[in-house]
């Protein structure tokens, strides 16, 4: 970071009075530039023994698979922002959800708050923008190899266990 984002002039790393940590400060107004991490929410679309998966149409990691997720928007509820981003990207609206996963990832800077929820129907998704594809899929069908992401990967591997066992339970984990 060169410039303040409050006045536009230059800052410099050091640690603020009262702080622990070096932040970026404006040398003329002296506005702290705090960087924290991002959250990423999303949702497990689900229609009776299938889940929804999309296709990336945009990168990273674009042609791989993975759930509706994306970054929380300024103004809304990580519930919000797992809906909006199942309508994004799969076209599909979602009800009951349930939080069922966090996953911190600090080598990154993100936090990702990942749901389960119901698809209204089972003709209820389509392809979003930010799709190239979009489909129901039974576990045995999941492209496990193709996974945009590791986190996703992980998430899945835990929601069919559980979902063959019958009970699914929330985790908090991290990838480091």
């Amino acid at each position: 970071m060169k410039f303040c984002t409050h006045c536009g002039d230059q800052v410099t790393l050091t640690i603020p009075a009262g702080d622990n940590r070096q932040r970026h400060v404006c040398t003329r107004c002296g506005e702290i530039q705090y960087q924290n991490p991002k959250i990423v929410t999303g949702c497990i679309p689900i229609w009776e023994d299938r889940i929804l998966l999309c296709k990336r149409a945009i990168e990273p990691r674009k042609g791989y698979w993975t759930i509706p997720a994306g970054f929380l928007e300024n103004g809304e509820s990580i519930e919000q922002g797992a809906a909006r981003e199942t309508r994004e990207e799969a076209c599909a609206e979602v009800v009951d959800q349930q939080l069922y996963q966090i996953y911190n990832i600090p080598r990154i800077g993100q936090v990702y708050t990942l749901f389960r929820g119901q698809l209204r129907g089972p003709e209820d998704f389509g392809v979003g923008q930010e799709s190239l594809e979009v489909k129901l899929v039974e576990g045995k069908d999941i492209p496990w190899d193709d996974l945009a992401f590791k986190v996703i990967h992980n998430t899945l591997l835990r929601f069919w266990s559980e979902h063959r066992a019958g009970a699914f339970n929330f985790m908090v984990d991290s990838i480091r």
